[in-house]
């Protein structure tokens, strides 16, 4: 990423949501963007796997597990499966898992934290729906933007 989420905040202002959450960040890549692809699910990883073994264009995976930190949406194996496929990140509103290798992939994740607990693999959710998460609107095909300051969105 070539700008700094503070300067394009500064230069676009009012035509970008501020994700207020203080997510971690956990990839080896702390700066990332692309256009918005999302999952809702609940302790549920089935539809991020399947989604994240498809080709990924340069996307961003938003990925509302409704802020549970019970178990895991993304470990290491998805997470190598998103690189494999082009994916530039990865937002969890929730936990992931395997932290150490996820930092050594060339990928950006943020969650809300970590957790061993593995999820469920019935492929309950839904794939490429808008999501709102703490009061910000993602949907599919907007772009977003990440670094160490926090995330963007287009409204």
């Amino acid at each position: 990423m070539d700008i700094s989420t503070a300067d394009l905040y500064d230069e676009r202002g009012e035509a970008l949501d501020s994700l207020p959450l203080q997510l971690q960040d956990a990839g080896g890549r702390a700066a990332f963007g692309g256009p918005v692809r999302t999952v809702r699910c609940h302790r549920d990883n089935a539809l991020v796997k399947e989604v994240l073994a498809s080709p990924g264009g340069g996307a961003v995976l938003v990925i509302d597990g409704g802020g549970s930190l019970e178990s895991a949406l993304v470990g290491d194996v998805i997470a190598a499966s998103a690189v494999r496929n082009g994916w530039a990140g990865i937002i969890v509103h929730g936990a992931i898992r395997d932290r150490a290798a996820i930092g050594a992939l060339p990928i950006g994740v943020k969650a809300l934290g970590s957790n061993p607990r593995r999820s469920a693999k019935e492929g309950a959710g839904e794939v490429d729906v808008p999501v709102t998460i703490a009061g910000v609107t993602f949907r599919p095909g907007a772009r977003v933007w990440a670094d160490a300051d926090g995330v963007l969105v287009e409204r």
